[in-house]
């Protein structure tokens, strides 16, 4: 198995930038990426791959559903964490919910400091991406991911069991949202504006 360090032999236009040291290492997510490190073009929203992922949590912290949105297009995927959202469950989720997305296309991950991602450096490795951490307490450094998750709530509600979803659920919310028309893409679809740049 590879070594874990903070540059991967994948190529790639955007993983350059590494003039910077990571957060410290006694930091309960061991060592990890800070997102002043990530490269810039993550922030332009002009190529798909960079991502941005959370949890939403269920009522009394006993349930969560982990969501991921590329910048880009607005598109999600949702990952079901049956009865926990402790870092070997996130960390199995995330797994396949990133293996759903083709290896050219995971360029970038950005999560908040959460102890949910304590595998960040196998998630990496297993998966190929780059992952960032937000500065603390800085949930507008991940407005997509934001966003995105005050849409997922009209459909799975606030302080409400998230077990109850099952993966077909999920993927029934996903398609909903993801073919709604959107004003910010001219009143095409976040599924429309990720296949077109699949096939560029």
């Amino acid at each position: 198995m590879r070594a874990y360090t903070r540059t991967f032999t994948a190529s790639s236009r955007c993983r350059k930038r590494r003039d910077r040291d990571p957060a410290p290492s006694f930091h309960p997510l061991g060592k990890f990426n800070l997102i002043g490190l990530r490269p810039p073009i993550a922030a332009q929203r002009s190529e798909i791959g960079h991502l941005e992922g959370d949890l939403i949590v269920g009522a009394y912290n006993k349930s969560a559903i982990a969501t991921v949105f590329d910048r880009c297009s607005r598109h999600v995927w949702l990952a079901h964490l049956p009865g926990s959202k402790r870092a070997d469950p996130t960390f199995e989720a995330l797994v396949k919910t990133l293996n759903r997305i083709p290896q050219q296309f995971r360029l970038t991950l950005t999560w908040d400091q959460g102890s949910e991602m304590a595998r960040h450096r196998e998630l990496a490795e297993q998966c190929g991406i780059d992952i960032y951490f937000t500065d603390p307490k800085s949930p507008w450094q991940r407005p997509t991911n934001e966003n995105g998750n005050g849409l997922i709530r009209r459909y799975v509600g606030k302080h409400t069991d998230l077990s109850i979803y099952t993966p077909k659920q999920l993927s029934t919310i996903e398609h909903r949202i993801n073919t709604i028309p959107r004003r910010i893409h001219n009143w095409a679809t976040a599924q429309d504006i990720y296949n077109q740049q699949l096939t560029r």
